[in-house]
């Protein structure tokens, strides 16, 4: 059958690709450079298992800038458009997601649409009465940066928001074209299906918030943070993962879903949804003044990206801090492969590795690299377990 895919970042490339070794996929994106790159079999993201598929794999996929032609005649539709949250309204900005259901139900009236953004508790419900169409699924995604189609090959679970054939055939679809065939399947309501996607990752957001201020602690008190990380995490209720310090989560989800769900609550009474969002700011804030109490007077940033692997920096907490010594007087310096610019807000980004270690001071890494052993006395870091 065919199948259309609204967006090519993470989610919409990864499933484009899963979905493109059994079905005619056509995706569609704004960003001309994306559209030439997967119709010449290159990523649009970094991920070397995306980058072996295009590459080596069948696939009947094709990209275009043109949505009519891409929508037209397709059994399904998947839109997996940006949703980045806006701090002025205290929600997700989801005018993407609308402007492609608006379209699909003109140009593909009996296509079944497909929500792959993440969304607002109670946000298919209203698309659906507000377009007075039924035919609308959500189902979230759980992907990590880096490892997207990974995860989608070897998914933890399918969840897919709607108890209809639809939703039926959908989540078979990703069966099919998924390594894994033991994987749980889930079908819920749309409402429910969108509090599984905010509540799981700001259950993740909290367990590196927990991690980080245990590292605080350790800081405060001269204590070996691994230590007791290592011994905590040897209980099995708890567990060795995702406990490694960072100067804070970050990327495309955790902020904006621990936001989104906090707005969410809005009349409900909580206090650890809103601790979550609130540790983040104090972690960046205790980061900071350690940093500053150093009296560097030039720190080299080193890499903008969360994690190794990964090509976004948006939202990554390592900026957080590099406002905060700034608004100090400190002068930063960015190394950064993955952009191509010279400035990086009002901050020299520097091209060549050893200019950069020989100019700073001080050297700020979220996560540590082969690149900066050499300097080890210079870096200022608390990837304790060097794991991301």
């Amino acid at each position: 059958m065919k199948i259309a895919v609204a967006g090519l970042g993470y989610v919409g490339l990864s499933n484009a690709i899963l979905l493109a070794q059994q079905n005619t996929v056509v995706a569609f994106d704004i960003d001309e450079t994306r559209v030439e790159a997967i119709n010449k079999g290159r990523s649009t993201v970094e991920d070397p298992l995306t980058d072996g598929y295009l590459a080596d794999t069948h696939l009947d996929l094709s990209a275009t800038t043109n949505a009519v032609d891409a929508m037209k005649d397709a059994a399904f539709i998947l839109v997996a458009t940006p949703t980045n949250y806006d701090p002025k309204t205290n929600l997700f900005d989801t005018r993407s997601v609308e402007a492609v259901v608006a379209q699909a139900r003109d140009v593909a009236p009996e296509a079944v649409i497909v929500i792959k953004s993440t969304v607002p508790v109670g946000f298919t419900r209203k698309l659906k009465d507000d377009f007075n169409y039924d035919h609308i699924i959500f189902s979230p995604e759980f992907l990590r940066e880096g490892r997207a189609l990974e995860d989608n090959l070897h998914p933890s679970r399918i969840v897919v928001g709607a108890h209809t054939e639809a939703g039926r055939q959908f989540a078979q679809l990703l069966v099919d074209g998924a390594i894994r065939k033991d994987m749980p399947v889930l079908f819920t309501k749309a409402t429910e299906a969108e509090a599984i996607k905010l509540f799981a990752n700001t259950f993740l957001a909290m367990r590196v918030a927990y991690f980080n201020e245990l590292d605080s602690y350790a800081i405060a008190h001269d204590l070996d943070a691994r230590e007791v990380i290592e011994g905590v995490s040897l209980d099995p209720r708890i567990g060795g993962h995702y406990n490694n310090p960072s100067f804070g989560y970050g990327g495309y989800c955790l902020p904006k879903d621990t936001k989104q769900l906090l707005s969410n609550y809005d009349q409900v009474p909580q206090n650890l949804i809103a601790a979550i969002v609130d540790s983040n700011r104090t972690r960046k804030d205790f980061i900071a003044d350690q940093i500053i109490a150093k009296n560097p007077k030039t720190v080299g940033v080193y890499r903008l990206v969360m994690k190794a692997g990964s090509d976004n920096f948006r939202d990554s907490s390592i900026q957080g801090i590099m406002k905060r010594i700034k608004a100090k007087g400190i002068t930063c310096t960015v190394y950064e492969p993955v952009l191509d610019a010279d400035h990086f807000f009002h901050s020299e980004v520097v091209k060549d590795l050893e200019s950069f270690k020989d100019g700073a001071d001080l050297i700020l890494a979220n996560r540590v690299t082969d690149d900066i052993r050499d300097v080890a006395d210079k870096v200022f870091t608390r990837d304790l377990f060097e794991v991301d």
